[in-house]
């Protein structure tokens, strides 16, 4: 079997090589282990897909966390604006929501795995199911790829968009680092990003399942301050997750027994003094009540319980017995709650890859590589990850829109 171009891996980026390479005039194969293509996609943003930001293009480098240079020349031959009007004319309406997060008005992530098969295939593109076990080359010039079912498929191009390691049961399973290492390319170490963290403190089970919005979340080591953030969280059983935990794990590096802490602000919109004076003004309604039974207007009803053991109040003192130092310690509580990181979730847990091919040996104008002619890397594959927000998702089309255009 012979071809101008084949694409490995059937999520956003490869979808988006392949249909772009055979949209400007190229014969392409793409393969896909998986039944279904565009698996992890389909389950991305709990299906439903948060595509990209409507941020300016000029403040996406900014969130990205791992080499952001390397993505100018992508960001700007295919913006944000470029990648909305596509999904619109390709019949996906999109709509955006809090932190200029862009969500097809459906809701349904299927919509826009379907939009790009639907692309790909009106271009021509040709869909193999069959896992690649070999990419072949002579004297560092691409010449082909092996398959499982021991076919050989003969082209001049390959482009790598196998993703990362993470959610392994999609199908990303790390076999670009595979191909790229025998190809001679250095691989930084894969690590989990955009992950949930586990806390320290066993009382966090009690508040499994609770969702914060509008916090403030302060990580710190030591006496230094590594991330600050503002947004939606939740509790789990074994610590915390949610949107601004999430982009704070692609702030911690080594995070067992490194000394993280999280402080979260359950009240940023007030002042210490301000708290203090919404306290006083629900002690005076709740006079005759009992602490334990005074903060229901101003905690979620999960959460009392684990504040008033850890204030050290009695529960069962009359709220006008509380005196002003104990009022001042129930502030600070609420102001800095505060958690022990001792580690991340697996990494097939992992929403990204952190890690991955080296950007230094790969053309950032083009995404090809600098060792291999006729070689490109697109999407979670390359050391390039960002925050949550729809960056991530615009890092996989952008690289796979130049990865498709200079193959």
């Amino acid at each position: 079997m012979k071809t101008d171009v084949v694409v490995i891996g059937g999520g956003p980026a490869g979808l988006f090589s392949a249909a772009i390479a055979a949209k400007n005039g190229n014969k392409v194969i793409l393969i896909d282990k998986n039944e279904v293509l565009a698996r992890k996609l389909r389950i991305t943003g709990k299906g439903r897909c948060n595509v990209t930001n409507s941020a300016d293009i000029s403040d996406f480098i900014g969130m990205v966390c791992s080499n952001p240079n390397f993505m100018y020349s992508a960001f700007y031959s295919f913006t944000n604006e470029d990648l909305i009007n596509f999904f619109e004319n390709a019949g996906v309406p999109l709509k955006e929501e809090r932190g200029g997060r862009i969500f097809p008005v459906s809701d349904s992530a299927k919509d826009v795995a379907n939009a790009l098969i639907k692309y790909a295939k009106d271009n021509g593109v040709v869909f193999i199911k069959d896992a690649v076990t070999k990419v072949m080359q002579e004297n560092n010039i691409i010449c082909g790829v092996l398959t499982k079912t021991a076919k050989k498929i003969d082209c001049s191009r390959v482009i790598v968009a196998t993703g990362g390691a993470s959610y392994t049961l999609t199908g990303s399973t790390g076999d670009g680092y595979k191909f790229a290492k025998e190809l001679g390319h250095t691989v930084v170490t894969p690590y989990p990003s955009l992950i949930p963290l586990v806390i320290q403190e066993d009382y966090v089970k009690d508040l499994q399942g609770l969702s914060l919005k509008n916090v403030a979340v302060k990580v710190t080591k030591g006496t230094k301050c590594i991330y600050e953030d503002f947004g939606e969280m939740i509790f789990t059983h074994y610590g915390l997750s949610g949107p601004v935990i999430l982009s704070a794990s692609s702030n911690l590096k080594n995070i067992e027994n490194s000394g993280y802490k999280i402080s979260i602000d359950l009240k940023p919109a007030l002042t210490f003094e301000q708290l203090d004076k919404r306290i006083q003004r629900d002690f005076e309604k709740n006079i005759n009540k009992n602490f334990s039974n005074s903060l229901d207007e101003l905690l979620p009803s999960k959460m009392i319980d684990t504040i008033i053991k850890l204030s050290g109040i009695d529960p069962y003192i009359k709220v006008h017995q509380i005196n002003k130092q104990q009022r001042t310690e129930l502030c600070n509580l609420l102001k800095n709650f505060t958690l022990t990181v001792t580690g991340v979730r697996p990494i097939e847990e992992a929403i990204i890859t952190r890690g991955g091919i080296s950007t230094k040996e790969i053309n950032p104008s083009t995404m090809e590589s600098k060792i291999i002619e006729g070689l490109f890397f697109c999407g979670e594959v390359i050391d390039v990850d960002a925050y949550t927000g729809g960056f991530n998702l615009q890092i996989a089309f952008s690289t796979a829109y130049l990865a498709g255009s200079n193959v």
